[in-house]
């Protein structure tokens, strides 16, 4: 069977029986790709026998190309979910994959940006911006990442359906899900400046926020507006976009937020991955208790 036909059926499974989004597809796909092309002409049997020694083997190859921790777990990962689908095709009654620990990855925790600086970053880059409605446009955005704690590929996949502006948007998040998030009087201002002032518009199917030539805007004309704010500010390179999606979800933890509730407002399948933030609220108490207690801002 040739690897066209093998790598077409797990591209069609991740988009759209997984509903994976479109840049966990490309990497799945050029995961498998490059299994394959070590492999030649294979079937799916074939595939579904394939070891923990054959995996061990692959992840070799691509450390030797220079690949680090981080991208040698999600290259396994996406290994493993590919040797599942194979031994599904092929009719194995246990489709798991072969058991094999990934390398361990050291987890640093989010830095957040205090609101002050979320609000000065979006005031920033509309002042700095070449036209107004483009300053209007990533001002608010970026108050979408701080004020609804939204991914930026989130906040960029909106259309002018989902525009109702009251107290709450419907927001559609990895694997599709949705959710509800509310919206702060400042965010839907925001908002609604933008669109008073865009050239293009606002049609129920199309893009909510556009490029300078009307099409979808880019996530990465946003990180540069950003980029650009942040050295304006002396902001350290930690405050990125997704940055402010940490602050949003560090705040709210920190006035009290129960982390349920937050992990319905940040659209996380575990409340693991909601986790992370008592941590980061954890070192922010900590900084502060070393930049005010009396004995700690005296000592040398």
């Amino acid at each position: 069977m040739p690897p066209s036909t093998i790598l077409s059926a797990w591209r069609a499974h991740l988009s759209d029986n997984r509903r994976r989004s479109p840049h966990t597809v490309r990497a799945y796909v050029a995961t498998a790709g490059r299994l394959l092309e070590e492999l030649g002409e294979i079937d799916w049997p074939a595939l579904a026998r394939l070891d923990a020694l054959a995996l061990r083997n692959q992840l070799a190859r691509r450390r030797a190309e220079g690949i680090g921790n981080v991208s040698a777990a999600r290259e396994l990962s996406a290994l493993k979910a590919f040797i599942t689908f194979a031994r599904e095709r092929a009719g194995l009654p246990d489709p798991s994959p072969p058991r094999l620990r990934g390398p361990r990855i050291k987890k640093g925790l989010p830095r957040p940006v205090t609101p002050d600086d979320a609000v000065n970053l979006a005031s920033t880059v509309n002042a700095d911006a070449s036209e107004e409605w483009i300053g209007a446009r990533d001002r608010a955005v970026l108050l979408l990442l701080y004020g609804a704690g939204m991914r930026i590929a989130e906040a960029l996949s909106l259309t002018g359906g989902a525009l109702l502006l009251g107290e709450t948007i419907v927001v559609t998040g990895k694997g599709n899900k949705q959710r509800m998030v509310p919206l702060l009087p400042l965010v839907r201002e925001a908002v609604a400046d933008y669109l008073g002032k865009c050239p293009y518009p606002a049609a129920k199917n199309q893009p909510l926020f556009r490029g300078a030539r009307g099409g979808p805007l880019a996530p990465g004309m946003v990180q540069k507006a950003m980029a650009r704010a942040r050295i304006a500010l002396g902001l350290p390179p930690s405050a990125t976009p997704h940055a402010l999606r940490h602050s949003f979800a560090t705040h709210l933890l920190g006035a009290g937020a129960d982390l349920r509730s937050l992990q319905e407002l940040l659209g996380h399948a575990s409340l693991g991955s909601t986790q992370i933030y008592t941590k980061v609220d954890a070192a922010l108490l900590l900084d502060v208790y070393r930049n005010a207690h009396p004995r700690e801002a005296n000592e040398p």
